[in-house]
């Protein structure tokens, strides 16, 4: 890779790279990082509209709709009631339930893997330089 003094593409790298672990992580599952976060914010909240869960993400609600159509094409989630496309809600099912329970070990030995890649100190950093992002 060139190297670059541009944080945004140093970001993306990292960003991209830390994906990567995950996703090998969750393939064997049938899963990538991005679908298991989205069944795992499911999980954390109860029955959200669209725009709920798109917000409570940080996703554009269409970027959150392709990924939805994937999941609900699975049977891993359904979409139901409201009176149009922004007011409906979406619901995790037990098929859903199901393989994120058997991928919850996946992420868990790639979360394991990533910290030990990482001093203690470099870690706390971080965290902290992320949540001074969101």
């Amino acid at each position: 890779m060139l190297p670059t003094e541009c944080l945004c593409t140093r970001l993306r790298r990292a960003s991209r790279g830390v994906s990567k672990l995950y996703d090998d992580a969750l393939s064997e599952i049938g899963l990538n990082v991005a679908q298991y976060s989205l069944l795992r914010h499911l999980q954390r909240l109860d029955r959200p509209s669209i725009t709920d869960l798109a917000e409570a993400m940080g996703l554009e609600r269409s970027t959150l709709g392709r990924n939805l159509r994937v999941l609900e094409g699975r049977g891993m989630v359904g979409l139901s009631g409201g009176a149009d496309q922004r007011n409906r809600l979406v619901v995790l099912t037990p098929a859903g339930e199901r393989l994120l329970g058997e991928a919850r070990g996946a992420w868990q030995a790639a979360q394991v893997e990533l910290k030990q890649r990482l001093q203690p100190q470099h870690l706390d950093a971080l965290d902290e330089l992320l949540a001074s992002l969101d």
